[in-house]
């Protein structure tokens, strides 16, 4: 009977400890879902391509295939990546690939800094204007009251 007690306790805590991983699991995909809906509802159409001097004024990652970048402080473009970026919500910063000074959709690519790994550049799938006193006062009203994520990146490529 006791050996009996036993596996049921066993059983219940790994049955807890299972669930409590999933849920840890699945937190930050639905952070990055939210963020990025977030900056999704303030982004214009689609543009073909942006300018681009050689730096980057800051980020934002949005989950593993989509970034905010700011050129200015003023002026920022929400990419959408053709697929996930390796090591993108946890590299210390990013370049950018550029021809002409301007960043194009479906031509160039985000730059992940990252020691860690083998780093493989991710393409640009799509590129749209952001408003920034729209993302900033929604982010103001994010009822967790969490602050800007933003990323500052000295490496532009």
């Amino acid at each position: 009977m006791a050996s009996t007690i036993r596996r049921c306790l066993r059983t219940g805590v790994a049955l807890f400890a299972a669930l409590a991983l999933a849920a840890c699991a699945s937190s930050p995909r639905t952070i990055d879902a939210e963020k990025y809906a977030l900056y999704d509802a303030h982004a214009g159409e689609a543009v073909g391509h942006f300018r681009y001097f050689g730096s980057i004024n800051g980020w934002t990652p949005l989950g593993e295939s989509a970034l905010a970048v700011w050129t200015r402080p003023s002026e920022a473009w929400l990419l959408d990546l053709s697929g996930p970026c390796q090591d993108l919500a946890f590299t210390p910063a990013i370049g950018l690939t550029s021809n002409m000074s301007r960043v194009s959709a479906r031509f160039d690519k985000v730059l992940v800094r990252s020691r860690s790994s083998i780093n493989i550049p991710c393409h640009i799938q799509q590129i749209r204007p952001l408003d920034i006193k729209a993302v900033r006062a929604a982010e103001k009203r994010n009822p967790e009251g969490e602050a800007p994520m933003d990323q500052a990146s000295d490496a532009g490529t």
